[in-house]
């Protein structure tokens, strides 16, 4: 797995679209980060905005802290001091045989607003970085599989159910 010593700058801003896409408009921008260059408040940050959408707002009881995150990259896209949308970025062969990002999630306050347009555009930038050439696959909520689609995934697979939530694998090859 790369540590932090990739060869660009830790701090993406947000990148073009795929072809037909649209850019979101003043996107704050988002830092890129290995877990062990979190800071406490940022983990803590991480993890309070991921259980308030999966497990409170879906009401979908799991166990969020599943042991993968010291080994992946987290995206923080702030508005100032506030964490509007997260993502992971999980090495190959962790989850899936391909790298895959993961745990996206956009605060209800951020919705709409192209966050999470942009923070998934920065992550598929950041993968082409530290996985040159390989392709970057997801496990989407039935209802995202629009806008996954929209950034170059393909559904792979048949649906399935976890946690009581429709979700189906998508992949985006290069």
């Amino acid at each position: 797995m790369a540590t932090g010593t990739v060869s660009i700058s830790m701090r993406t801003l947000c990148v073009s679209a795929a072809p037909g896409a649209t850019r979101a408009p003043m996107t704050p921008p988002i830092d890129w980060l290995p877990f062990s260059s979190l800071s406490g408040r940022e983990v803590h940050d991480v993890l309070q905005l991921r259980e308030r959408v999966f497990i409170v707002e879906q009401n979908c009881p799991y166990l969020d802290a599943d042991g993968a995150d010291p080994q992946c990259w987290h995206g923080l896209c702030r508005d100032g001091e506030t964490l509007i949308a997260t993502a992971r970025l999980v090495p190959p062969g962790l989850k899936y045989v391909e790298p895959a990002i993961g745990r996206v999630v956009t605060s209800p306050d951020a919705r709409r607003s192209g966050a999470g347009r942009a923070l998934m555009l920065s992550a598929i930038a950041q993968c082409k970085v530290l996985w040159p050439g390989q392709d970057v696959r997801l496990g989407a909520q039935r209802y995202l599989e629009k806008f996954y689609g929209s950034l170059g995934f393909e559904p792979v697979g048949e649906p399935y159910d976890e946690d009581g939530i429709p979700h189906v694998e998508m992949l985006r090859r290069w």
